[in-house]
């Protein structure tokens, strides 16, 4: 059976239902429309520009490079749910997947979707750039002692951000706050 069309490639990167770039070392490359309007910048205006723009704040966008480094080496690919800066400045939870297209360069020439999850899990509360780690790392369901392996930090102090976590939400248990985080009601 014959298709109708003529399956261009370039068309369906740039029309794609999901956000989708082409990045080399942490610099998009070339991105799509969905891309560009879930962070709310005009069309082509985040080629060229480095990953850093679309993070909270540059110790986020450096602390998230340093964990994805094991992740791509060992898998190829990496996943996660964290919290995304608009062009606006508003804060957003962002399903982002990347992979490699050399696995021996993990943050080289790679592939990488975003999909806008605040509607499920809208960002209710000001939170820190850590508290904002911490709570990626809960959502993905990551005891304090894995947060603080991965992180760097020492169990107890991972424990003390989950108690502010918990005042911020006003959850009276871990589960619940989890719960909350995710944008489910209880």
């Amino acid at each position: 059976m014959n298709a109708p069309y003529e399956i261009d490639y370039e068309t369906i990167f740039r029309f794609a239902p999901v956000g989708m770039c082409i990045s080399v070392n942490r610099v998009i490359q070339s991105s799509n429309d969905a891309l560009t309007q879930m962070f709310g910048y005009a069309h082509g205006t985040l080629d060229g520009q480095s990953f850093c723009v679309l993070y909270p704040t540059m110790d986020e966008f450096l602390r998230t490079g340093h964990r994805i480094i094991p992740i791509m080496n060992a898998r190829g690919r990496y996943s996660d749910e964290r919290i995304m800066r608009r062009a606006s400045g508003e804060l957003f939870w962002c399903h982002v997947t990347g992979r490699a297209l050399d696995c021996a360069d993990p943050l080289g020439a790679g592939v990488w979707t975003f999909e806008d999850v605040s509607e499920k899990r809208p960002v209710s509360a000001e939170l820190t750039p850590r508290e904002r780690e911490i709570a990626a790392f809960l959502v993905e369901g990551k005891t304090s002692k894995m947060i603080a392996r991965e992180t760097g930090l020492s169990p107890r102090t991972v424990e003390m951000h989950r108690a502010k976590l918990m005042r911020k939400f006003a959850a009276a248990t871990s589960s619940e706050l989890v719960h909350k985080l995710v944008g489910m009601t209880r």
